[in-house]
């Protein structure tokens, strides 16, 4: 099947992850959405063009009824927001059939949408793929793709799927649980809890740190301490701030969504449902009270 990215940009609501990618190039679990995309239809046989946004996480369902038709139809979420097409050629097609997107899909709107992706990646795993070192010592209770190079040290205990990347140093003594993807060059170190998350390439969290329900952009360090809130006391959804808004996750776990390049200082808490620009840092002791970013 002929499959056509259209592309996205960098929209302000999947900031501070769109600091550093437009939509089609952030990755998820190691492969950017728009690549992911074409990697699921390249096989589907099909004579149309697919003219696709790359905010579309289809289910199965859907994904078999988009390349079952064979005639001109549009692709189009609940609220009528057009996320696609088939055609002959790439251009849109007029007064045409529509293809509705089933509860099941996701469409990414904001940044919590891309670790419901995550989350349906990781947990999705049907087998083991190690190809790492797993040292004397490690426990491993669910799923794993462990990549060449990656090395699990004594002490290391994993409840869940996890997807871990290449050259990854994992332990000694830490936890991930839920389901959790560590990209290619990162290190977990000791007593770091790792919980349904995604970390990006080369995220640096060495000693005493949690981080739960959340996304970690690439080149990020955690200055030891950092803790990553992730439940509010009341036990309801968890907000945040988009556009000047506050806009409900649907998430009673959510920790914090932070950007390329972040430094944390030693002690840094950071409150549930916030997020932190690319770039930035914080000092010793910081509390993370509302958003971290350039004009605050």
């Amino acid at each position: 099947m002929n499959i056509r990215v259209i592309p996205g940009g960098r929209p302000t609501e999947l900031l501070p992850l769109t600091c550093t990618f437009e939509v089609e190039d952030i990755p998820v679990c190691g492969v950017t959405l728009g690549e992911r995309l074409c990697r699921r239809f390249a096989a589907a046989i099909n004579p149309q063009m697919l003219s696709i946004r790359p905010v579309l996480f289809p289910s199965d369902v859907l994904f078999n009824q988009i390349v079952e038709t064979t005639t001109a139809a549009e692709i189009v979420a609940a609220d009528g927001e057009v996320l696609g097409w088939l055609n002959q050629t790439e251009n849109r097609p007029e007064a045409t059939a529509q293809i509705v997107v089933d509860a099941a899909s996701l469409v990414i709107k904001y940044p919590w949408d891309v670790l419901a992706a995550a989350e349906k990646i990781v947990g999705a795993l049907k087998a083991n793929d190690i190809r790492g070192e797993i040292r004397e010592g490690v426990v491993i209770d669910g799923l794993v793709e462990i990549g060449e190079g990656t090395v699990l040290l004594p002490g290391v205990y994993i409840e869940g799927n996890a997807i871990i990347g290449k050259n990854v140093k994992l332990g000694p003594n830490c936890y991930l649980r839920g389901n959790t993807y560590l990209g290619d060059n990162c290190h977990v170190g000791q007593a770091v809890e790792v919980k349904n998350s995604m970390l990006m390439e080369k995220v640096a969290a060495g000693h005493l740190s949690y981080i739960g329900d959340s996304i970690v952009g690439p080149k990020t360090n955690f200055g030891a301490g950092t803790i990553i809130s992730n439940f509010r006391h009341d036990g309801k959804n968890h907000r945040s701030m988009v556009n000047g808004e506050l806009v409900d996750t649907g998430r009673r776990k959510f920790g914090a969504i932070i950007g390329a390049g972040v430094h944390t200082g030693i002690h840094t808490s950071i409150y549930p449902g916030r997020k932190i620009w690319a770039e930035m840092s914080t000092r010793p002791g910081d509390v993370v009270q509302k958003d971290l970013r350039p004009e605050n």
